[in-house]
């Protein structure tokens, strides 16, 4: 079975040093969990770090055989095991049971480069295909704010991708929420979150309908759990690729009052018309029809909203920086249609297959200096 993550990153400084190369190789597969001794010497000591530097890469043609690596890296064959089945599923290595004795594994395609354009296939493919899967369940209609800002800062890339199978019954997901753990989505352990009708089950359901950006206290409140769990749930789901978060200028008449009170309270009517850019951006009536109310203490975001009708989204914009306010910010799909989101995160894999495969060449361009 086909299973695999990528993580993104920037490409490694040290270019012609070959084991950071591999461990940075080995981190944008996210091969080994960085804690305890697979963390010593910034992953050098890893068995699967020992593995591609010790005898995959210095040899891409070969085979090996499974009873030897055992010996040569020290390693139980239950332990060794476990580390040739990730790079088996992941598509790095193949195996063959041809013969008698111990399995032998050998480097796909016969170079690294090779073999990650295997992967790089594979993760397309699948992650194209699951994708289409959430269409039974998307309503969204896709309508964009006023003023869409998009996201600015996304979080790097950190996604897997499975082949499908059907859940198996007692652990009580469905498909999506095993598409979800495949995906990352719902972390490194997915747990009682794998449930069908789980809190990250649930709000991503949410997600799918919904066109607004939703904010962590909404959906803390939507599927009742604290607002910092919601918060991480939200961000899981952004660094997969598939959510993305964005201003929320469909609040701004609320950040404009918020804004306006407190800078009201602390420095006044005057203060407000020459530095707060009442004067620079609003006509003498929308003036009127702010400071009024500001001086009654009544103003709420309704009139806000009123008032700033015939203002532009990009000089609202404009008036709360001069205000000193700040926009909140909200999660929704990275897409309009389940086809931009597919997209979408099709141009970002595909982006970090691309530096995957430059550091292969880097791998092979070292090693070709290396005498025989």
């Amino acid at each position: 079975m086909f299973r695999a993550r990528v993580v993104e990153a920037p490409l490694p400084t040290a270019r012609r040093d070959l084991d950071s190369l591999v461990t940075w190789f080995i981190d944008a597969f996210a091969l080994v969990r960085r804690s305890g001794p697979a963390s010593a010497d910034g992953g050098r000591a890893s068995p699967v770090h020992r593995l591609l530097r010790e005898h995959v890469l210095l040899d891409q043609q070969g085979a090996w055989d499974a009873g030897q690596l055992a010996d040569d890296l020290g390693l139980a064959p239950a332990s060794l095991n476990h580390h040739l089945t990730r790079l088996v599923e992941t598509g790095l290595l193949g195996h063959t049971d041809e013969g008698k004795g111990w399995r032998r594994y050998y480097l796909h395609g016969g170079s690294l480069r090779t073999a990650v354009e295997r992967v790089r296939i594979n993760a397309r493919l699948v992650t194209a295909q699951r994708l289409q899967a959430l269409g039974a369940a998307w309503t969204r209609a896709g309508a964009p704010l006023d003023l869409d800002l998009g996201e600015e800062d996304p979080l790097p890339l950190s996604l897997g991708m499975a082949d499908l199978r059907p859940p198996i019954p007692e652990s009580g997901a469905d498909a999506m929420t095993l598409w979800m753990a495949d995906s990352g989505l719902l972390g490194d352990r997915p747990g009682s979150e794998l449930k069908s009708g789980s809190a990250s089950h649930r709000l991503f359901l949410l997600l799918l309908e919904r066109d607004a950006p939703l904010s962590t206290d909404e959906a803390a409140e939507a599927v009742d759990v604290p607002a910092a769990r919601a918060g991480r749930i939200l961000e899981r789901f952004r660094s997969t690729g598939v959510v993305e978060r964005v201003p929320r200028t469909d609040r701004l008449a609320t950040s404009l009052w918020s804004a306006m009170i407190t800078q009201h309270e602390r420095r006044g009517a005057d203060w407000l018309l020459l530095k707060g850019g009442f004067q620079r951006l609003l006509s003498e009536t929308q003036q009127t029809g702010l400071l009024k109310p500001l001086e009654k203490n009544t103003l709420r975001p309704e009139g806000v909203s009123k008032v700033m009708a015939g203002l532009s989204a990009q000089d609202q914009m404009l008036l709360l920086n001069l205000l000193g306010g700040r926009l909140a910010l909200g999660h929704r799909m990275a897409g309009s249609t389940l086809d931009q989101v597919q997209r979408r995160v099709l141009e970002r894999l595909e982006r970090t297959f691309r530096r995957i495969d430059r550091v292969a060449e880097l791998i092979e361009e070292v090693l070709a200096d290396v005498p025989a």
